[in-house]
């Protein structure tokens, strides 16, 4: 039985990222594609094998520490609800990103992203240090993602609509 609690956990994570590509899925080749971005920008091909593996990790990291405070329960509100945030903001980037094409939200959303992570593993070294560290790729991760954000935003700059001021 915990063996479903093990694989529920970790394959959480995935079903906002599958969601986030399939819903964008056109808009990468036709929009994403035209976008100026710097030299170090990873290769499209890179992204969903470096969201699987963080995907998976964190997954994992979330049910050893759901694990660890026995279930859902008081101890494990702000734990559970920093992941369960950071999560949210995660899946929120894409249609941010591609499907609004509104890069200042996206980078809005990002820099959230970074703060609730990084408190996500803070809350979490005290409980399993294990889960922690599986959660390190991924800060690191965000942390390029974060620049490459902000790289693309200032170097494509959005179109003004509304009344020139």
């Amino acid at each position: 039985r915990m063996w479903a609690y093990t694989v529920g956990f970790t394959v959480l994570p995935h079903v906002g990222g599958f969601l986030g590509w399939f819903l964008n899925r056109k808009e990468i080749p036709i929009w994403y594609e035209k976008l100026k971005k710097p030299s170090w920008c990873p290769s499209r091909k890179m992204f969903p094998v470096a969201w699987t593996v963080l995907y998976t990790g964190m997954g994992y990291a979330s049910y050893l520490v759901w694990n660890d405070l026995g279930g859902c329960n008081s101890k494990a509100i702000i734990p559970l609800g920093l992941y369960g945030a950071q999560l949210a903001l995660n899946w929120a980037w894409p249609p941010f990103f591609f499907g609004a094409r509104n890069m200042k939200l996206a980078l809005m959303d990002i820099l959230c992203l970074d703060g609730l992570a990084m408190g996500t593993v803070c809350s979490w070294y005290q409980i399993n240090k294990v889960a922690a560290l599986l959660m390190v790729p991924y800060l690191g991760w965000l942390a390029m993602a974060t620049c490459l954000t902000i790289r693309i935003w200032k170097d494509n700059p959005e179109e003004k609509t509304g009344k020139m001021e």
